[in-house]
């Protein structure tokens, strides 16, 4: 699969890895996979982004991630969930973080010399991948593109969709922008 990746695209997997390095986080993650094509300049993600609004708001965008790997990745509709069955996740952070510091349920290492190796793919980046497939094969593309990842960022429930929707970057608006008016079918 990842000789169909176009140089962008194998950059924001570069950039993943190296924003999951510089967090101390275990394994690379869909967040990671955002924070890496907010990043990015000068390709069709990128430019995508812009034309929905996105460039001068990054740091929002980036805030929100962090905000919800405090949440140990949970989204806001998940740790709504969870409200409604009477657990409340702000007081479960807020309790652990007082014990623990803050981020400890980031599941990011603050010691971080422990690690030697490569960072693994965790679970949401291997779906996200996949997803980015189905879609560059459902357009009938030869190829996959950054615009194919974030693309598959809003198609999946989970943190990136949700901080972006939050932000009015869709999987139909992007659809729109991308390939024009009318073509915003989930792939």
């Amino acid at each position: 699969m990842f000789e169909r990746f176009t140089k962008d695209a194998r950059d924001v997997v570069r950039g993943a890895v190296e924003h999951a390095e510089r967090s101390g986080a275990q394994s690379v993650e869909a967040e990671h996979m955002l924070l890496a094509l907010l990043d990015r300049e000068a390709s069709r993600g990128s430019f995508a982004l812009a034309a929905l609004g996105l460039a001068e708001r990054r740091e929002t965008v980036r805030a929100a991630v962090v905000e919800a790997r405090r949440r140990a990745g949970l989204s806001r509709a998940e740790a709504d969930a969870l409200a409604g069955l009477g657990i409340d996740v702000s007081e479960i952070v807020t309790r652990i973080e007082e014990v623990h510091g803050v981020g400890a349920m980031s599941g990011d290492r603050k010691d971080k010399a422990w690690w030697s190796g490569r960072r693994t793919f965790g679970r949401t980046a291997k779906e996200v991948l996949e997803k980015a497939l189905r879609i560059a094969v459902s357009r009938r593309d030869r190829h996959i593109g950054d615009e194919h990842i974030l693309l598959a960022l809003t198609a999946r429930p989970g943190v990136p969709a949700e901080v972006l929707a939050d932000h009015a970057v869709t999987y139909e608006a992007l659809v729109r922008v991308l390939y024009g008016e009318g073509e915003a079918k989930a792939g």
